[in-house]
């Protein structure tokens, strides 16, 4: 997605450890315009998958997956990081990994907002090595759910996450693929 990759290249920064803050734009300060055209390509490019529910992770996918459900006309239901007296009754739960939180916690779902009869997109900011993907896709194999995908803002095409979970067979529609980060700074995008 051409925007989104200009808005990267303007206000993205690259930091030690393939790191990139984007946060002046999509995960701390949020740029609701950029997330509507989100939402329209997310929906052109699986609005004939009959979507019953986008599914997403604590924080940062939350304001994204609200946007593209809007396009959908479903829920949104988000997993949980945190243990909380909300949570009441049955849940799933699986254990991810946090790239950038160099973190590994429990995610949490109500067993009462997933069923066998869903069809998930799953939302997500970033794709860098597939953890939080990977828990998802677990508890909505728990709930006996069928994928139809992941809709991901940026992917980091040069870390193993994308490769992993396409070869498991999730289709996975990257709104832009980022290739390289350079010591100047610079961001190479991949042809889409």
């Amino acid at each position: 997605m051409q925007l989104l990759e200009e808005r990267i290249r303007k206000d993205g920064i690259v930091r030690a450890g393939n790191v990139l803050k984007v946060d002046s734009f999509l995960n701390h300060q949020m740029d609701i315009d950029l997330f509507n055209e989100m939402g329209k390509e997310l929906f052109r490019l699986f609005g004939e998958d009959d979507v019953t529910k986008i599914v997403t992770i604590e924080a940062s996918g939350i304001g994204i997956a609200c946007v593209v459900a809007q396009y959908f006309n479903v829920p949104v239901v988000f997993a949980k990081k945190s243990e909380s007296k909300n949570l009441d009754g049955d849940i799933y739960t699986s254990t991810v990994s946090s790239f950038t939180k160099n973190k590994v916690y429990d995610i949490r779902v109500s067993k009462k907002f997933l069923h066998k009869e869903d069809r998930i997109l799953l939302i997500d900011d970033f794709l860098a090595k597939g953890n939080a993907m990977l828990g998802l896709l677990d508890i909505c194999q728990q709930a006996g759910a069928t994928v139809v995908g992941a809709g991901i803002a940026i992917e980091k095409g040069f870390q193993e996450g994308g490769e992993l979970l396409r070869k498991r067979g999730l289709r996975i529609e990257s709104l832009a693929i980022v290739d390289a980060m350079n010591e100047d700074g610079t961001i190479e995008f991949r042809p889409q």
